[in-house]
């Protein structure tokens, strides 16, 4: 018998994707007090993507697979109503801003002064994001990582 497919939009998550995130949050929400908090901020930053307008849900979403897997010890949270990702003394590292929030032309992914870019005197900390690319995906994971060096 051949194997189940996941059905899957080149926008976004798969409706087996998200409902593997929803069973992984009811799992920490189930190891206890510290679990739960992980598993009620990772719903929450959910449910703020799942609000967003198709094209910026898409770039959200994608953002959130980017950041979990180069920095799989950030917790997610939100963040003034955004998607963002907290180091273990819950300071915000990185965050998603979509172009909806306050009617941009772009959607951004942005650092905190707690993120590890310093270089030199100057040195970007947003980012505008237009189209999501295996390339822009590259460069969000090296930009993760060298954050939370």
């Amino acid at each position: 018998m051949p194997a189940k497919k996941a059905t899957s939009s080149s926008d976004g998550f798969s409706a087996e994707e998200r409902a593997a995130m929803k069973q992984r949050a009811a799992e920490l929400r189930a190891e206890g007090k510290k679990g739960a908090k992980k598993a009620d901020g990772l719903q929450a930053v959910l449910d703020a993507i799942a609000k967003m307008a198709p094209e910026d849900r898409s770039l959200a979403e994608r953002v959130h697979s980017a950041v979990t897997t180069a920095a799989p010890d950030l917790s997610p949270k939100t963040w003034y109503g955004m998607p963002a990702y907290a180091n273990e003394d819950g300071k915000v590292v990185v965050f998603f801003q979509d172009s909806g929030k306050f009617n941009y032309r772009y959607s951004t992914i942005g650092f905190q002064d707690t993120a590890n870019l310093d270089d030199g005197d100057l040195w970007p900390v947003s980012y505008a994001l237009g189209k999501w690319s295996p390339a822009v995906q590259k460069q969000v994971e090296k930009l993760v990582k060298t954050a939370i060096s």
